[in-house]
């Protein structure tokens, strides 16, 4: 698979999505490039070039049963603004990939953009989110919405919803809304069958934070609340609107 660099700086939702979806990340330098022509090429898009990158692996970042200390890759690069290409030799950079079967040395990239110029600061978010992605208590994968209950309060304005998410290999999630009058309106995320109000919403640029802003549809679904009395279906979708306005985009830039 070939690959074009995309500019600009990715956002914390961009690497968290290059994390996950790569088993290689490798700190390296290129070695070497080769424009490669003819038949190899024909599915290069017009202005641009496939190159043979050749680099030499400084330290692997993630990644199962090592890799050699040269690898080599497809990549298709996109020329400035002034049509000129930029010289990669001797470019240190973080590598997203994965194994092409059959041959140790070389890799695919996992996505357009998955060849990044190497900064200190880009190396350190990129470990520690790889870190957090293989800890026995990372945050599953948001697969959808389940059943969604709400109980009003004594007073007007007052109530609790609960609601049920989907997530991936079973694993219980929920989001607790709750208002109560004369105090601003406050939610909660629980990763077990235990609903601790006092957890508070995630921290932005977490995990957890990902999972639901990514993950989460952009409406309760209807069968989310067909249980439910009209008015207390109507606060359910409010209150989950409430969740979503208090995450905030996704943010991710990438295509």
């Amino acid at each position: 698979m070939a690959a074009t660099p995309v500019s600009g700086a990715p956002t914390y939702t961009d690497l968290v999505d290059l994390v996950l979806a790569s088993p290689l990340i490798a700190d390296a330098t290129i070695r070497s490039t080769t424009r490669i022509k003819g038949t190899e090429a024909a599915t290069v898009a017009q202005g641009q070039q496939r190159l043979y990158i050749e680099t030499d692996v400084t330290a692997l970042i993630k990644g199962e049963a090592g890799l050699p200390p040269r690898i080599g890759y497809l990549l298709d690069v996109t020329p400035d603004s002034r049509g000129r290409f930029a010289k990669l030799k001797k470019a240190r950079t973080l590598v997203f990939a994965r194994r092409v079967p059959g041959s140790a040395d070389q890799v695919q990239l996992s996505a357009p953009d998955a060849q990044l110029p190497w900064s200190s600061d880009l190396d350190a978010r990129v470990r520690e989110i790889a870190r957090q992605a293989v800890a026995k208590d990372v945050p599953p994968a948001i697969v959808g919405v389940g059943n969604a209950f709400h109980v009003p309060g004594s007073l007007p304005g007052e109530g609790e919803t609960q609601i049920f998410l989907l997530a991936q290999g079973g694993r219980p999630v929920s989001l607790s809304i709750l208002r109560r009058p004369g105090e601003e309106t406050r939610y909660s995320v629980a990763l077990s069958e235990i609903v601790d109000e006092a957890a508070g919403p995630p921290a932005p640029n977490t995990l957890l934070w990902y999972r639901l802003a990514c993950g989460l549809p952009r409406a309760l679904p209807a069968a989310s609340t067909a249980r439910l009395e009209p008015a207390d279906a109507a606060v359910a979708q409010e209150d989950y609107g409430f969740v979503l306005d208090a995450l905030g985009p996704c943010g991710r830039s990438r295509g």
